[in-house]
């Protein structure tokens, strides 16, 4: 069994950085893909980032492409985000799936089937 625990989320004015990161226990490795999605207040849960098992390979929305940057160490899962604005105000899930290949990204979060709880990101001045 994976468990997911989101961390480094809070309140930053517009321009702002945060780092969230997913911390796993269980076993992960370098067959389970992993990603960020974000859920706004009233709105669907949407695609962040994703980081393939290998860590070589990511993909990001075009929201977030060259502020944010998603990173994996061990069991854990990075999002550095940069250039914050009132836009990526969300609730940030960290989550996790196995896969055969150690080079597949998923970016929907119908293929996840492990998430953690959410870390609240509130970007206001």
């Amino acid at each position: 069994q994976v468990q997911l625990v989101e961390s480094g989320g809070g309140l930053v004015q517009p321009g702002g950085s945060l780092r969230l990161s997913c911390a796993a226990s269980g076993r992960i490795d370098s067959h389970y893909g992993m990603g960020w999605f974000r859920q706004a207040p009233g709105k669907e849960r949407t695609f962040v980032a994703a980081i393939t098992g290998s860590g070589d390979i990511t993909d990001y929305s075009d929201s977030v492409k060259d502020r944010f940057t998603i990173s994996r160490d061990r069991n854990t899962l990075y999002l550095q985000m940069n250039n914050l604005n009132p836009e990526d105000t969300a609730v940030y899930y960290c989550a996790a799936k196995f896969t055969s290949s150690t080079r597949v990204l998923l970016t929907s979060p119908s293929r996840y089937n492990y998430w953690g709880q959410g870390t609240q990101v509130i970007v206001s001045s």
